[in-house]
């Protein structure tokens, strides 16, 4: 049921995170605050379809 997604910046637009999520539980995008090695801040990072 976990299916594995890309997390990407929305600062800089890079695919920094893979993660996996349950589709069943989060049908919606996940967000998540992760680090940005290009702008090297703490940003928001949403899942890609």
């Amino acid at each position: 049921m976990r299916e594995l997604v890309k997390l990407v910046c929305t600062e800089c637009g890079e695919e920094n995170y893979y993660t996996t999520k349950n589709k069943k539980t989060t049908p919606g995008r996940l967000e998540m605050k992760k680090y940005c090695p290009r702008s090297r801040t703490y940003t928001v990072h949403r899942e890609k379809k």
